[in-house]
């Protein structure tokens, strides 16, 4: 059954409790250095210290797939040691290697020190997600992802801005300050986790299988849905730009135009279309809904490579505007199955292994998305559309199963 939300998660923008608000600082810090980075940093170990493309995307690719191995023991380790110091820890270690990448002048050492980067970053990122499910409780969790995920939109945009800012100055000099500028940032979001309450530890009980979510298997059929539904975002992110350049006459700055749409459309109104997705049951009703308005968005979308310039951007704009609203609607879902269904004591460990839906599909995705979206052109917009609503509909008896089940696997502290 829904809770009722007792009061207002925010007044004039800002979280009422100051718990939620110090969470929401530092999510706006990490991922304000994080937007100038993501602007900059394939340009400059390409043009400015001579990498190939190749041997940058693997050195990233070493890096999201350390990211996908340390995600759930470092959830983990949250809970039974404590969530706001394990998180200080890994923060402060993220602030410490945001920095050093910046000076890489072999392939292998860039890989190495972006693997170190991204172990920090994501063992605080799943630790994380355990700490805001602890303090967003009493209907709140859903609530604040959806504000979480505003805040750090507008964060990544307005970091871009000073990302772009190094990209037009264009020297050495102007990419190691936005690399630095990350570290800065990181810093103060690690400083500010040491404002956070002292959050118990959960030891493991005599007997507790060390990774408990693996035997879960209602929770691993639900994590594995929620991060199936994750493929519409690389369908936006690569697909969109791939479709644009290969099959429509739509200029490519509509790339970056289509971005902006969907970073504002986010930024105003997710919290606001993540309000009927606060329970498991509901969760799973709201995935259904988003994936309709996704696959209406796809065949949208689909329908540009048919006419000139004008009326590919006129069908990519449309396509986009239902597509974010089916996103925002399908995020709160996502989160309402996710944590609704996961121990209040064990929340950093079930929010890690959730996590890894989403990192396996960035590695599994690309190739995916350039199969239905360039290879096959408009008919496999169509064939992503019926997937999604697909995907969405098994989440419904997926996530009844689950919740009927939740006192047989012994978690008995859920809140779906």
């Amino acid at each position: 059954m829904s809770t009722q939300v007792a009061e207002p998660l925010t007044r004039r923008g800002i979280p009422i409790d100051r718990d939620l608000r110090i969470l929401a600082l530092g999510s706006f810090a990490n991922r304000f250095g994080a937007g100038a980075v993501m602007t900059t940093s394939a340009l400059y170990f390409t043009r400015q210290v001579g990498f190939t493309a190749t041997q940058v995307a693997l050195a990233m690719s070493v890096s999201a797939v350390v990211g996908i191995v340390v995600q759930m023991p470092a959830g983990q380790l949250g809970d039974i040691r404590g969530p706001r110091e394990v998180l200080m820890m890994f923060m402060t270690g993220a602030a410490l290697f945001s920095a050093p990448p910046v000076f890489a002048r072999t392939p292998w050492m860039l890989a190495l020190l972006l693997g170190l980067l991204a172990a920090f970053e994501r063992s605080a990122g799943a630790v994380n997600q355990g700490v805001i499910a602890q303090l967003a409780t009493g209907g709140r969790g859903v609530l604040f992802k959806a504000y979480l995920r505003a805040v750090t939109n507008t964060a990544l945009g307005l970091g871009s801005v000073f990302g772009g800012a190094a990209l037009i100055i264009d020297e050495t000099w102007a990419y190691v300050a936005v690399f630095f500028l990350n570290a800065v940032f990181t810093g103060f979001a690690a400083w500010n986790t040491t404002r956070l309450p002292h959050l118990p530890a959960h030891p493991r009980e005599e007997g507790e299988p060390r990774l408990a979510v693996l035997r879960d298997v209602p929770y691993v059929v639900i994590a594995a849905i929620t991060g199936l539904f994750s493929l519409h975002f690389f369908v936006m992110e690569l697909g969109l730009a791939l479709y644009i350049s290969k099959h429509t006459e739509a200029p490519t700055v509509m790339v970056a135009v289509l971005l902006i749409i969907n970073t504002a459309m986010v930024a105003l109104f997710q919290v606001r279309l993540s309000r009927r997705a606060d329970s498991v049951e509901a969760g799973a009703r709201a995935l259904v809904r988003g994936a309709c308005w996704i696959a209406g968005g796809f065949a949208v979308v689909g329908l540009a490579d048919r006419g000139g310039a004008w009326f590919a951007v006129a069908a990519l704009v449309a396509g986009s505007l239902v597509h974010v609203v089916g996103e925002m609607i399908g995020s709160g879902g996502q989160w309402g199955l996710q944590m609704g269904l996961a121990p209040h004591e064990r929340q950093g460990q079930y929010q890690g292994f959730a996590g890894l839906g989403f990192s396996i599909m960035a590695v599994i995705g690309p190739p995916i998305v350039t199969f239905f979206c360039v290879d096959q052109g408009e008919r496999g917009w169509y064939m992503l559309a019926g997937i999604m609503v697909g995907i969405a509909l098994v989440s419904v008896p997926a996530a009844r199963w689950a919740l009927a089940s939740r006192a047989r696997y012994g978690v008995t502290t859920h809140s779906g």
